[in-house]
């Protein structure tokens, strides 16, 4: 009985050794990551597929307006979310790519544009809010261009820097990993900020209508989704800093890791943003005509 129990248990340990294998080749498995990587080009085909939509609706609703600040929310909504797209069907394509430095611009610009689609309904509100005041608005727009240039610039010098130091691409990653962290509170910020302001200046309307409590609802709930959001990423990319081994992001072997990650920081956030601003533009009302059938036109 005691080499049958011996056995039992050398068995049991094999048992359990063998489970844990197998689990270990489950991250690592290729059908697995291009599950995930498929999985992910089709989340983000579809919020470009909505976005792109959304544009032509408010074109064909408006036309007139020319492109107008939504109008240009949803096309970078578009780009960004196609640009993630076509990158992540051929995901493990990218790691084959030389110079290196060619598979981080594809991984790094949509989170870029991600930033700027937001940064500008940012501007957006904070430009309701400074006219709703009565404060100067002049320095909004430069200080939006200012901001996003900035950003550009400095993550294309490290990108520039990558390509000619190849042996620093790992020190370059880290600073571009913490600048990306840096960028997403300063928009958590922005949101907070001009959102926060937006929402208690709607608050403290005299007038109660339904269209104010649509609105009030409507900035809250986007506050709440894109500052929760950049608080996220800010955090999961920073841990993804100081925890290389185990928090590293874009990782080949992790497809769940990249999943939950992308879901929360773009896809999620992404998706409710464009349902809670749905709403299409009021249309123009036509001129009034003279007796002649020709229509008036308004000097201004």
């Amino acid at each position: 009985r005691g080499a049958v129990g011996f056995m039992d248990s050398h068995a049991a340990r094999r048992l359990m050794a063998g489970g844990a294998h197998a689990r270990r080749e489950w991250w690592t498995d290729e059908h697995a990551q291009e599950v995930a990587f498929q999985a992910l080009a089709g989340a983000y085909g579809a919020i470009a597929l909505v976005a792109l939509v959304q544009l032509f609706r408010i074109q064909f609703r408006v036309p007139e307006y020319g492109w107008t600040t939504q109008k240009v929310f949803h096309l970078l909504n578009f780009v960004c979310a196609g640009v993630r797209a076509g990158v992540f069907s051929v995901r493990r394509s990218l790691d084959n790519i030389r110079p290196e430095v060619v598979a981080d611009v594809l991984m790094d610009v949509p989170g870029l544009l991600f930033f700027t689609t937001y940064t500008l309904l940012v501007l957006f509100w904070a430009e309701i809010y400074h006219q709703a005041r009565s404060l100067p608005t002049g320095g909004l727009r430069p200080t939006f261009v200012a901001v996003n240039s900035l950003v550009y610039v400095f993550q294309g010098a490290l990108w520039v820097w990558s390509g000619t130091e190849p042996h620093e691409r790992g020190t370059l990653h880290k600073v571009s990993s913490l600048f990306l962290a840096t960028v997403c509170c300063f928009a958590a910020a922005g949101f907070v900020l001009y959102g926060g302001r937006l929402f208690a200046m709607l608050r403290r309307f005299p007038i109660e209508s339904k269209g104010r409590r649509k609105k009030l609802r409507e900035v809250g709930c986007v506050t709440v989704v894109c500052t929760t959001c950049f608080v996220a990423r800010a955090g999961m990319v920073a841990y993804s800093v100081f925890r290389e081994k185990s928090g590293a992001l874009d990782v080949m072997n992790h497809p769940v890791r990249n999943i939950v990650y992308y879901a929360a920081c773009e896809i999620v956030p992404s998706a409710l943003v464009l349902f809670i601003l749905r709403k299409l533009p009021p249309r123009t009302p036509p001129a009034p005509r003279a007796e002649d059938g020709s229509q008036y036109h308004n000097i201004s």
